[in-house]
Parts: C-alpha cells; structure tokens; sequence
C-alpha cells in the first residue's frame, strides 16, 4: 500500500513537464495570481502609505502641533489593525490547514476592503457639525474604517500567501514568487495615477477610485483560481491556532540561532514597518514636501526596492545571509539618519532613494536567512512565528511613534523628528543582535 502510495505521488510530481517562464508567467492560474498582488498593492500604496496619512494632515494639521496630533492618529490606527491581526492570524492558519480553503476566504476579506474603502470615501465627503470626543463624527468614522479595511486587507494576504506552492513545482517557485512581486509594484504605478484625479487637496476622492481598482484587478483570481482539495485527517478547534504557536515558540528556543535572529527580525521589521507607515506624514511636515512631490519621492523609492532586492541576491550569495541582513541593517540606519537630521529637501529623497534599497533587500536577506538557519521539515512552523513576530513589531513600533509624537506635540516638528530617531535605535538593535547569530556560511 505505502508503495503504492509512493508511486502515485511520484507521478503526481512528475506529471506536469517543466515550462519556461513565459509559459509560467501567462498560464491563467498564475497570471490571475499575480494580479490579485497588483490589486492589493494599489490599496497598500494609495491606502495605507499615501493618500489616507495626507488626508490625516490635511484634516487635523492645520499647524505644527497638529501635525504631531495627526501623526499619533496614524499610528494608533495601525497598531489598532495589527493588534487584531496578532489575535486573529494564528486562527487562519489553522483554517487554511484544516479546510484547505483559500479563495473562500479571500473574497469576502477583499470586498470587505472594497467596501470599507469606498465607505471611507463616502464619510469623508460628508459635512458633519456633530462631534464625539472633540472630533467630527465623519472622521471618526474615517478613522474606524481605515482600521477594519487595514485588518482585512493583511488578513487575505494570508490566504493569499499560501496559494503559490499550488500553482507550480518547487523548482518554479522563485519564478512565480518573482513575477508576482514584479507585477505588485506595476500595481503601485497605477495606482498612483488616481493623483491626477484627486490633485493637492480632497485627498479622500483617492478612496472612491481606490476601492473600485483593488475590486476590479482581483476579479480575475475570483473567477480563475481553484483550491485543491484536500483530506482532512485531524480537526482542529478554531483557538487551537494558539496551541500551535505556543508550541512552535517553546521549539524555538531548542535553535539557539533562529531564536536570536527572530528577536534581530523583531527590531528590524518594527523600524521598517514604522517608517513605511509614517513616510508621508513626515515628508510633508519636515520637509515641506507637496503631495506631487511626494509621490514622485515614493516612485523614486520604489524604483530603488526593485533595484535592491535584485542587488542584494548576488550580495546574500557572496558574502552570506548573516553578513547581508547586517549591511541592509546599517543601510536603513543610515536612511533614518538623513530624514532624522534633515534640512534641505535632498537629504530627504537621499533618504528615501536609501529606504527603498534596504527594504527591497530586507525581504531578500531574511528570507534567505531563515531558509539557512532552519531545518526543512520545520520550515514552515519557524517561517509562520517569523510572520507572528512580524505583526508584532507592527504594533509596538507605531505605538511608540505615536506616543514620543503626542507627548512632544507641542515642540512642534522636533517630535516627529525624535519619533523617527526611535527606530534608529531599534535597528541598531537589531543590527547588534544579527551579529551574534552563531552562522557558517555554505559552500
């Protein structure tokens, strides 16, 4: 019997013959794949990185104090939505390995974005003299679907996520993980082109337009995309996905170096994550920056992730993962020190040209690390607490960006500025910890 078994699995493996990337790259399931990342991605830069921080300010900054005020705004939102995400990304994974059902979930997580964000549009159209804690109901209400439309959005990528090693071998995983993250940033161009609709002000018109794109890229995964189905032998109870977590943290400490660089990931990603999230607010308050300018400063930095994550695959592989993920760490220092202590508008787009190679590299670098430190038949338990611990850091970061910015309001941008400097020191960190990771490198 287990022979047989054996055979047919074999057969299973070997049945599709190789194709070549272009085959890969317009094979329906991978293309309508590839462009649920283009969709998600115009929401992710229009959304959470440009056009709702602008639209923070433009409602509530109306001075420098109050440009601190809005930055604390921002911060909390998203360490509200990543608080949930913590709670709520270890029960997926079990429905995801209970059901084998991905698609299932992704399309209502997405048209729950779609909708959140097309209700964001529609409350901050609205001209509301009611006020709840001092503030407009209309931008509460803003605010609250920012934070649902933010918990969903990274809550499909989850699902998202998984569906890759359906569509291909292992051997065309690189090819078909490669494609979706080119066809993503194709996604950041479009996206950018709703500015010509919007301009330097009503910033909320981008919200509208948004929320139909991410819906009308993301049909084709919803009509194309298949879940293969898959026989259950063991059921889980929903809450068991803590258990498992629990269990895979207490594991961990049994591989010294992995339990080392997932504390070194831990400072890294929170300073990435932190900066991702505040770098319109901050470029338009200390560096005086238009919203045409900064957007233009967001395509600069996105030309630069490109150009990074493709540099630093040949640096990983010469100098080594460990002595890599150092140097990106030292790079994003140097980044946050040139828009800490910047004042003249160049030190910022230096700044910006410099984030965008370390956090093109930052994917690359970890990635490959964890693959080394790691054996293979717990891949992907230490992969999903790297994941766990990256949605931790997306709250603590935030939530000390948006404090050091509310305590410090008053001394106007200087708060922004110390906020900033606070992820300094935890990339530092992070950078210190990386260096103690027991590594050989391989031949």
């Amino acid at each position: 019997m287990a022979n047989l078994e054996n055979k047919v699995e074999s057969h299973l493996y070997h049945e599709q013959k190789p194709r070549s990337p272009w085959q890969l790259y317009f094979s329906l399931p991978i293309l309508s794949w590839a462009l649920y990342d283009f969709a998600n991605t115009i929401f992710s830069s229009n959304i959470i990185t440009i056009f709702f921080p602008f639209y923070l300010q433009e409602v509530i900054g109306t001075n420098e104090q109050m440009d601190q005020i809005a930055s604390t705004f921002l911060s909390y939102a998203n360490a509200t939505a990543s608080f949930f995400l913590v709670l709520f990304s270890p029960l997926f994974g079990v429905l995801i390995d209970r059901t084998g059902k991905r698609k299932s979930y992704i399309i209502p997580f997405t048209l729950m974005v779609v909708l959140c964000t097309i209700f964001m549009g529609v409350f901050a159209s609205l001209e509301s003299s009611r006020l709840l804690f001092g503030l407009p109901i209309s931008f509460i209400g803003v605010l609250l679907l920012f934070v649902v439309a933010k918990f969903f959005f990274h809550s499909s990528l989850i699902f998202y996520d998984t569906m890759m090693p359906d569509l291909g071998s292992k051997k065309e995983m690189p090819l078909i993980s490669g494609f979706g993250i080119a066809v993503g940033y194709l996604g950041t161009l479009l996206g950018l082109t709703v500015y010509l609709y919007v301009g330097d002000s009503g910033f909320h018109r981008a919200f509208i337009p948004t929320g139909i794109l991410f819906l009308l890229f993301s049909l084709p995964l919803f009509f194309v995309y298949k879940d293969k189905p898959i026989q259950v032998t063991e059921k889980k109870s929903f809450i068991s996905g803590y258990k498992e977590i629990l269990q895979t943290f207490k594991e961990m400490r049994i591989y010294r170096p992995v339990f080392l660089f997932m504390i070194a990931y831990f400072f890294i990603n929170d300073a990435i994550a932190t900066a991702i999230a505040m770098m319109a607010i901050y470029a338009r308050s200390i560096g005086g920056f238009t919203a045409s300018e900064f957007i233009l400063l967001y395509l600069v930095s996105t030309v630069s992730s490109i150009i990074g994550s493709f540099i630093y695959g040949y640096i990983a592989k010469r100098i080594g993962s460990k002595y890599a993920v150092v140097s990106v760490a030292g790079l994003l220092i140097v980044a946050l020190l040139f828009a800490v202590f910047s004042i003249a508008p160049w030190m910022l787009w230096t700044a910006g040209s410099l984030f965008g190679v370390a956090l093109g590299a930052t994917w690359v670098t970890s990635r490959t690390f964890i693959i080394e430190l790691t054996p293979e038949g717990k891949r992907g338990q230490f992969f999903g607490l790297f994941a766990f611990s990256g949605k931790v850091s997306s709250i603590v970061g935030p939530l000390i960006y948006g404090t050091i910015t509310l305590l410090l309001a008053s001394h106007g941008n200087l708060a922004s500025r110390t906020a900033l400097g606070s992820l300094i020191i935890l990339a530092f960190i992070g950078l210190i910890v990386t260096l103690k990771v027991p590594y050989k490198k391989e031949a």
